[in-house]
């Protein structure tokens, strides 16, 4: 495994109000939508994920898509992405005017089928137009990668596999890649391998990580990917999302935990702890559970 000095600077891109409020089964109405994302932007966030353009027969909670994107205040410098998963989804986000559209893959056969009906070199080519398309508009195109180091169906995933579909999305035009452990299940040196898959394709300043805290690894698989040199990663403020084709899959790693670990370390994000905190009990507040951010409940309850 490569060892590298740990990186003095580190971003990370806010996944909660897309990847993680997507399967929330109450409503958040879009004005909460955009409260939040204004909070994360105030907090210093430069990257957010805000939402996806997917059938409101598939995602009903991403519905309101077009009106969060045009009711968020845009900061200069912060880039603003959704999620698109075909080419009409494409073609309805444009009108919103993203920075930036996520397209995503398996790296499990099992999973793809049963995510999305369609086998993994189906879903590569469903996202060729789409990348070509936002190319073509000048809009950068990120790749997420999920299932690359376990899958529900199919147990462990090789990194060969993991390796294959970061070839995939290389081909068709991808510029920027996240090595997702979807259910959790990663430990370090599984997730390292991983990241050193990808690597055949794609530079270091083109992989992020993308971590769930089922079995409470991804703090740790965050820390081995900024040994070998890994420096953005996503996060979901108060650990928000999950996976619904993943039982027991808890959600994203939280936001605070990983800004908590990161100055702790010596490590600039940009970011103000306190603001983050706050957005992180917004939302919470909002669903009426406690935050799933650890770091972000000690420090809020230190406060009191």
């Amino acid at each position: 495994m490569r060892q590298q000095q740990l990186p003095a600077r580190v971003k990370l891109v806010e996944v909660g109000p897309r990847d993680g409020l997507q399967n929330e089964k109450q409503t958040v109405p879009a004005a909460i939508k955009i409260e939040l994302v204004q909070r994360l932007q105030a907090a210093g966030l430069k990257e957010i994920e805000v939402t996806s353009f997917v059938s409101p027969n598939w995602v009903p909670q991403m519905a309101d898509n077009a009106q969060v994107m045009a009711g968020i205040t845009r900061l200069p410098g912060v880039r603003y992405s959704v999620l698109t998963p075909n080419l009409q989804g494409f073609e309805a986000a444009v009108l919103s005017k993203p920075d930036e559209v996520v397209v995503f893959a398996s790296a499990s056969e099992a999973f793809s089928q049963k995510n999305i009906n369609c086998s993994i070199e189906q879903s590569i080519a469903r996202f060729a137009p789409v990348v070509a398309a936002a190319r073509a508009a000048g809009i950068y195109v990120r790749g997420a990668m999920s299932c690359t180091v376990g899958c529900p169906y199919e147990g462990e995933v090789a990194p060969e596999r993991v390796g294959y579909l970061a070839g995939l999305m290389k081909d068709i035009g991808v510029q920027h890649v996240g090595v997702a452990d979807t259910i959790g299940v990663g430990t370090p040196l599984k997730v390292q391998r991983a990241v050193e898959a990808t690597l055949q394709h794609f530079d270091m300043n083109d992989i992020s990580g993308h971590f769930h805290d089922t079995y409470g690894q991804a703090l740790v698989n965050t820390l081995a990917c900024l040994q070998m040199g890994v420096w953005q990663f996503d996060t979901s403020v108060a650990g928000l999302g999950g996976c619904p084709y993943a039982k027991g899959a808890t959600g994203n790693v939280a936001t605070e935990d990983v800004v908590y670990l990161l100055h702790g370390m010596g490590i600039d994000t940009g970011i103000d702890l306190d603001k983050l905190i706050d957005a992180g009990q917004f939302i919470s507040d909002f669903l009426g559970r406690p935050s799933n951010a650890r770091a972000g409940k000690a420090l809020f309850a230190k406060r009191a």
